[in-house]
Parts: C-alpha cells; structure tokens; sequence
C-alpha cells in the first residue's frame, strides 16, 4: 500500500509537471523567438546630435531598438532590408506642446460633442500624427490616456505619448469655459475630465494628485492669461505664488515636474520661484526674464506661431490677444536664443483640423530664427532631453528617443534629400518622408 502513494504521488507530480510544461510553453516560446530585423542600408545619417551626417552608413534595427549604427556591412541574414539610396535617415520627430485630444474638433464641435466622438476624433488624428513622421508627443491638456493605452497596446497607431492629464486653472482661468450668466454649472468638457478647474491650495493639491493617479508623467497648469480662452487677458496672473508652489511640490513628491501656461513676466517669475521647470508659451517675456530662465534652467517651450496664413481662426477679443501674443514671437526666439535659454519645439495646433496637415510646416518656420540643423535638433534630441524630467514616470525607459544610435528606441525617418540642407522638405512628409518608423515597425513605406 505504501507503494502504491508513492506511485500514485509520483503520477500526480508528472501531471502537474507536464500541465506547468504545457501552459509555460507559449511564453518560454515567446521569450526564445528571434525578434524581427530592419536592416537600413546606403542612409546617410543625422544622428540627432551631430551636425554632420553619418555617410553611406547601415542601421541595424532588432525589435523596437536599435541594435548598431555602423559604416561598415552589417550581416543580419534574414532580416528585412530597407535600402536608402543615398537618401537621409533621421530620428521620428517630437513635439513638446500637443493636444490629442484637441488638435481635432473645431471649438463649437469640441464643446458640444459626446466624449467617445472627440475620443475618435482623437485617435483619428493620433494617426495622421505618425504619418507625419511625428512619433513622440508631449500632452499638454486633456485626457489622452485612453488612446495613448490603445497606441502602446497595438490597438491604435499614434505616436508615444507623455501625457499631463486635464490643464489645470482657476475660476476665470485658461480652462474656464463656463457660461458668464450661470459660473457655477461645470462645463461638458470639466466634467469628462478633460480639463479642470481648482481653487485654493487644497483644491490644487487634489487636481495635481487626481492627474498623478490617472497616468500623468508631468503636470501642466496655467498661471497666466490665454489666447483661446474667454475671460483672462493676456496680462493677468492666474494663481497666488502658494497655489503654484503647492503644484510643484505635489508632483515633486512623485518625482516629476510642473509644466505651465503663462505669458508675461510677472506670471513666469512666480513660476520659476514656485520651481516650474517648462514655460508654455512666454509670447510677452522681456529680456531680463529670459536671461532668468538661463540661469535657473528653465525651459521655454514656445511655438513658432506668427499672424500669417496659418493664423488660428479666432475672432473678436480671442483674434486681439492671438496678435497681441505673436507681435511677441520673433522677439523672444531672438533673445532665447541669444541668452542660450533652453527651447524646446512644439506646435499647440488646435481647434481646426486643417492645422494637423501642417505639422511639419510648423517645424520648417523655425528656419526664420535657426539653421536647419539647430531646428532638427531642436525637434528630436533636444525635446527627447525635455521629456526626460518626468524621471521615473517616464513611461517609455526602454531606450533613448530623438537619437539614432545604438540602444535607442528605433524611432526613425528616411527623407528623400538632406534637410539639413533644406528645412522645407518636413513640412512636405507626404512626398518626402519615404518610410516612417516607430518602435521598430514600419508604418509607411513609399519605396
């Protein structure tokens, strides 16, 4: 009888065994499969960092990185080969100032449309972002996180995305839309959590945490006057230095940073004493205050926007304040660049679905302040430096972005011609973007 438990134990312990076996072996599988190969050959290559181009290089890509950037042959049998033809290979481009969830509708349809259509529309649009050979994004105001899980799942193509949750203002801020004859109604877009307004220390505290909890790897507020909004001039402050600093220190403790809306230099100083670390906008800043930012290492994340034939489509008070803001552009790139102010590129473009088309234009009007290397390296090295002060809520650590180099994110861009010879050819992605990649897989291939 003894050796019969002992039989019967043994038969029990080959069953669970094999049965481990058996459920283990699609993983085990998994973790012995060769990853898929990109072989890039005959590029000439722009780094990201270094003005001069890698000549007759080959860019090897294994998985979602890249695995050797080389002068040399590359052997990888069986990978795919991609060749270049002499053209030029570049990292995805990033723009530090996005609004998913806004680059769509136009301002009737976003105030007045189902959250699951402006979630469409949103992805929508997340799309045509990548194919414009935008791969990374910084969210700077609304609630993306439900296309940016879709894009990081497979389910939707998009680019990565760093997301700061709802843009953060008081009563009479850059995100109070409310009806002047009923303030105390929230609107539709407060209550899909798209934006939010809070008062008050506590109430910051709780907004800047509430955004911490749903994703944010940084956090945006605004502590000036805006140009879309309806019922703060450009020139006031929105916030007591204690409400901003309060912000700060909340996303401090989750070892991230704040990011704010603000203008003139009354509003960026008490920012920059309440520890922001990024400036969105700063359209009416003086000289004295950006040699400021130098000094403490505050970024500037301004836009290219001027009052030409791109203008944003407001009117009446909103179409005052947008001139009033872009009187202030060429200034304040000439004196940011002078004083060696730490600028980042990005676009802001919103409210109008034929913006979206220009990206790329967008990026080419840098030409007015920068060279076309200066401009490219603004786009990808330098902003993929920005989005590395969300520390560890970085939610893409696996490798660097905005560099083409070993152990990077494989986040790349073959251009028909040199555009660091020619700026112009981004705005065109359509006929010159040849193959736009993004974490190792191809996305378009006009080859």
């Amino acid at each position: 009888m003894a050796t019969l438990n002992v039989d019967h134990r043994t038969f029990l312990a080959s069953v669970l065994y094999a049965a481990t076996l058996m459920l283990a072996a699609p993983a085990l599988a998994q973790q012995s499969a060769p990853k898929p190969q990109t072989l890039f050959t005959n590029v000439n290559v722009f780094d990201g960092v270094n003005e001069k181009r890698i000549m007759s290089a080959s860019v090897l890509v294994e998985g979602s990185l890249i695995k050797a950037v080389s002068t040399t042959k590359i052997n990888a049998p069986g990978a795919t080969v991609v060749d270049g033809g002499g053209r030029t290979l570049m990292p995805g481009l990033i723009d530090v100032h996005w609004h998913v969830m806004f680059s769509e509708p136009t301002m009737p349809e976003l105030l007045n449309s189902d959250v699951t259509w402006l979630t469409l529309l949103g992805a929508r649009g997340a799309r045509d972002t990548l194919l414009r050979g935008f791969t990374t994004v910084r969210d700077v105001g609304g609630s993306p996180f439900a296309i940016k899980k879709a894009i990081d799942e497979g389910m939707l193509e998009g680019p990565r995305i760093y997301p700061s949750g709802p843009n953060i203002s008081q009563t009479s801020g850059h995100s109070d839309g409310r009806h002047p004859a009923d303030p105390g109604t929230p609107v539709y877009l407060e209550k899909v959590g798209q934006l939010r307004i809070a008062n008050g220390v506590p109430d910051v505290l709780l907004a800047v945490r509430e955004n911490l909890r749903m994703g944010a790897s940084q956090i945006k507020i605004s502590i000036g006057g805006g140009v879309s909004s309806p019922y703060d001039p450009l020139d006031v402050g929105s916030y007591t230095f204690e409400e901003v600093k309060a912000a700060v220190d909340a996303a401090k403790s989750w070892n991230t940073y704040v990011a704010v809306h603000a203008n003139t230099d009354d509003a960026i100083r008490m920012g920059i004493e309440a520890g922001v670390r990024t400036i969105e906008h700063g359209f009416l800043l003086s000289e004295d205050t950006l040699k400021l930012m130098a000094s403490k290492g505050v970024w500037l994340s301004i836009q290219p926007l001027l009052n030409d034939e791109d203008a944003f489509p407001f009117t009446g008070e909103n179409q005052r304040k947008w001139i009033e803001a872009t009187d202030g552009t060429d200034k304040v790139y000439k004196l940011a660049k002078k004083h060696n102010v730490k600028i980042a590129f990005g676009t802001d473009l919103l409210f109008d679905p034929t913006l979206g088309p220009k990206h790329g234009k967008f990026l080419a009007k840098l030409k007015h302040w920068f060279s076309p290397y200066e401009a490219l390296k603004m786009a990808t090295s330098t902003n993929a430096e920005l989005l590395t002060l969300c520390g560890p809520r970085n939610p893409y650590r696996a490798g660097e972005l905005g560099v083409v180099k070993e152990g990077a994110y494989a986040d790349l861009i073959l251009v028909n011609g040199n555009p660091l010879e020619n700026l112009d050819l981004v705005a065109d992605p359509d006929k010159n973007f040849a193959v736009i990649m993004k974490d190792g897989k191809i996305y378009k291939n006009a080859l």
